[in-house]
């Protein structure tokens, strides 16, 4: 495994965290069809981006001994697997509509949910690795992976509800980035590969997919930046009108 690996996979966890925890805070000013809106980019920032993406980034740079293929029906569900249930997590906390006394029940539900759903990603995106040798793991790293990933989902959904301003989004994200990638190599640490000498030549014809879905999530991030760089949030709405009728108010207009 190279080096840069580890450090590009950290940077996407981040970056997806951020852009996650930023359409969070939007969602969490917004009502309606607005509310709706900015928690499926939420879902797929943080699910699709910083946990997904993160994940085969990782792979990419990841030697195993013999040459790696993917089936890719099975890497795309892994990947819809982390937005679906990154999503229902994020409803689960973000429906509550600032009633901080229900936060906890549905944060723990929800994180329950959310870090299950994220080990079952990563497992199944290892399930999608074809390569001519026998693949085990050893079930108490795999527990240790399934711990983490609750701990962080529910960290990450915690994060979710509470942080706001832009210093508090990167700390968060890079906390979050953290534990991302800890469950991951976790994982990986747990996987014991066996080399199969009679075992057909695999030939790699995913990676080129993989890593062009990578750069379709690197488009989807800066896509996602203009649309919170060019529009106003509720909130800031809100605070625009009351102050314009405070003004007009003090200047007789009213």
């Amino acid at each position: 495994m190279g080096t840069a690996s580890p450090i590009t996979a950290y940077v996407i966890a981040c970056l997806g965290s951020a852009l996650g925890l930023l359409s969070s805070e939007r969602a969490r000013n917004a009502t309606g069809g607005t509310r709706k809106w900015w928690l499926v980019v939420a879902a797929l920032s943080i699910g699709g981006l910083g946990i997904w993406g993160m994940h085969f980034t990782a792979m990419l740079g990841t030697w195993m001994g013999a040459t790696v293929a993917y089936d890719i029906p099975i890497t795309l569900l892994s990947m819809l697997v982390a937005v679906v249930v990154v999503g229902i997590g994020l409803f689960l906390v973000l429906r509550l509509d600032n009633n901080e006394h229900d936060l906890w029940w549905p944060l723990l539900v929800g994180g329950l949910v959310t870090g299950l759903g994220v080990a079952a990603m990563h497992y199944t995106g290892m399930a999608g690795i074809v390569i001519g040798a026998t693949v085990s793991y050893d079930f108490l790293f795999v527990a240790l992976s399934l711990v983490i990933a609750v701990v962080a989902a529910t960290a990450a959904l915690w994060f979710t509800r509470t942080v706001k301003g832009p210093l508090a989004v990167a700390g968060a994200s890079l906390v979050m980035g953290v534990a991302v990638t800890g469950m991951h190599y976790t994982g990986m640490f747990a996987m014991d590969v066996t080399l199969d000498p009679a075992a057909p030549v695999v030939t790699d014809n995913s990676q080129d997919l993989i890593t062009s879905l990578i750069v379709a999530g690197a488009g989807f991030s800066v896509i996602i930046i203009f649309l919170l760089a060019l529009t106003t949030s509720d909130e800031e709405q809100r605070e625009d009108a009351e102050l314009l009728d405070r003004v007009m108010r003090r200047t007789g207009q009213v």
